[in-house]
């Protein structure tokens, strides 16, 4: 393939097809000096093509969660970040293959598949994104290509590495941090106390400590099992503390909370109390998230969550108080069924939740534009 000629423009970039990730992941397996990725939550592999050959491999997925220079840089803070990290994405993988280094190519590779990589996205996760970011390997590469691309050098990582069990103890080689983004008021948009409806991902989220993960199963341990003691593969009290979790991390939907618990690292399976066979924490399926979620008593459930809340939803300073008319819920009456919740502002936890036949209208706004009260 050395002497081969290419003309950049007749590049293009597509999405991997699934026939073709065994292919996918062996030539990067076997080329890149980082080994292939696995498919884990949101990711989405490409392929750079010169008359039907391969010349180069993307793989986009998850933004990291922390990187001090990428946040300076957007300048949000912690109130907004979890809820938006899903709006960010990493270029975790880019390989031109060998033979086909020609000048140029790397960046019309990168410049194709940002150009498509909002649309793909939207597509395959239900939203759009804002930001890309890539972090990249200072004693390897310049980052020559990015910058030709017309990516921003922000700074450098600290050198610390996510590993199995957390972040490494010791600092290794810093990693230089690059951002792309997908709109010229991106940083902006980020910050925002309210997003455009395009980027909203759902509900209020959070992010739960190592000790709320721990102790949140332990709620539910008084709850009764509505399930036949046979065949009982994952505890009451593991499924409705994933399922919980994932609700509080902005997951809506059996299948969501299902792949939120399929991307929990093994430490937070662990402290979960997943079950432990063949080596590795298993967790709970969709279908087994949905049996105990329809089949279990809603008055202990409530009754559970209200104690965990009061247990650490003791740091809000002010409170949001949202009205929601629930559809087709109605009474003997025929009227329909309001439902009037309470936020903490800065926990994102829900204080208690009230039904009522006559809400004020002030309280009936869209969910998504909560009533503020200090």
């Amino acid at each position: 393939m050395g002497g081969v000629v290419v003309d950049v423009k007749q590049i293009t970039v597509r999405l991997v097809r699934p026939s073709e990730e065994r292919v996918y992941q062996a030539l990067m397996e076997k080329h890149h000096y980082l080994g292939s990725l696995p498919k884990i939550s949101e990711t989405l592999w490409y392929v750079a093509c010169f008359q039907d050959q391969w010349v180069a491999l993307l793989s986009y997925s998850a933004s990291a969660l922390k990187c001090a220079a990428r946040d300076s840089w957007i300048g949000w803070n912690m109130r907004y970040k979890y809820d938006r990290l899903k709006l960010i994405v990493n270029n975790s993988r880019f390989l031109i293959l060998p033979n086909w280094h020609r000048p140029n190519l790397g960046s019309r590779v990168l410049s194709l598949s940002s150009k498509r990589l909002n649309a793909d996205w939207e597509e395959a996760f239900g939203h759009g994104i804002i930001l890309l970011e890539t972090f990249v390997d200072a004693t390897r590469f310049y980052g020559t290509v990015y910058k030709a691309a017309n990516w921003i050098y922000v700074g450098d990582t600290k050198g610390y590495q996510r590993i199995r069990h957390g972040y490494s103890a010791t600092a290794q080689t810093p990693k230089k941090v690059f951002v792309m983004p997908l709109r010229l008021d991106a940083g902006a948009v980020l910050c925002r106390p309210e997003l455009p409806s395009l980027y909203q991902t759902g509900g209020s989220k959070m992010m739960l400590t190592a000790q709320q993960m721990e102790s949140l199963p332990s709620f539910f341990d008084e709850i009764s099992d509505p399930r036949r003691k046979q065949g009982r593969r994952h505890r009451l009290s593991t499924v409705l503390g994933i399922a919980t979790a994932a609700c509080l991390c902005g997951m809506r939907g059996y299948r969501a909370i299902a792949d939120w618990a399929k991307s929990l690292s093994p430490v937070a399976r662990r402290r979960f109390g997943c079950r432990y066979e063949n080596g590795s924490y298993s967790v709970p399926s969709e279908y087994i998230i949905r049996d105990v979620l329809i089949r279990v008593d809603p008055v202990e459930l409530d009754r559970a969550l209200q104690s965990w809340n009061t247990r650490y939803a003791k740091q809000d300073k002010s409170l949001a108080i949202d009205g929601k008319v629930m559809r087709n819920a109605l009474d003997d009456q025929g009227h329909q069924t309001h439902i009037v919740s309470v936020v903490g502002h800065q926990t994102k936890h829900c204080y208690t939740q009230k039904k009522s036949e006559h809400c004020l209208p002030m309280m009936m706004k869209p969910s998504n534009e909560p009533m503020r009260s200090n």
